[in-house]
């Protein structure tokens, strides 16, 4: 009977043991791209190129070299300077207001690269978007969302920083005002 008690006892302490480090370890990548490490490479196309519905961002090994007018490209925005990238979901109000903050501040930082990325949704309707709200920085669609699975984009807003270069140095998962986020772009230089 007390070894039955104690087998019990061990099998809670167990399932409470597996439950705290569940809620305490976050998934792969829950935080985005790797500190420390780089960029990971993509080439999409710009919300405003009029492109085939059928069009998807390159992911490949060569994505760094897919540029041109009309592409966003993560290793050409590393190459110019700092890189400060959103990502944001058409129609949805708290990744459209990250994505403001980004444009209003952009100016302040001409040697930082700030650009965003529309996941899914409707290239028209992200592009209405962008010009419905006065957005003048380069705004890209992932319309498979593969490039924000790359990123491993698990809320909006959600927002990477790299130094000049693509050395990752964090991400953010909450909406940044512009002084919580003119601190971060200041400490890329």
């Amino acid at each position: 009977m007390r070894s039955g008690w104690l087998v019990g006892l061990l099998g809670v302490l167990a399932i409470a043991y597996i439950t705290a480090n569940t809620l305490r370890t976050e998934g792969v990548g829950s935080r985005g791209p790797a500190v420390g490490k780089p960029l990971p490479p993509f080439a999409a196309p710009l919300a405003s190129l009029d492109v085939p519905d059928d069009t998807v961002a390159n992911l490949t090994d060569r994505a760094c070299a897919v540029r041109g007018r009309g592409i966003l490209n993560a290793c050409a925005l590393a190459e110019r300077g700092p890189v400060v990238l959103a990502f944001t979901v058409p129609g949805q109000e708290r990744c459209a207001r990250q994505v403001d903050v980004l444009s209003r501040l952009a100016p302040r930082f001409p040697g930082v690269s700030f650009a965003a990325v529309g996941v899914r949704g409707d290239r028209r309707e992200l592009l209405a978007e962008q010009r419905e709200r006065g957005w003048r920085i380069p705004v890209a669609h992932d319309r498979e969302g593969a490039v924000a699975g790359v990123y491993a984009v698990v809320v909006c807003p959600f927002v990477t920083f790299a130094r000049r270069g693509g050395e990752v140095t964090g991400s953010s998962l909450s909406l940044l005002d512009e002084a919580a986020l003119a601190r971060r772009v200041e400490a890329l230089r």
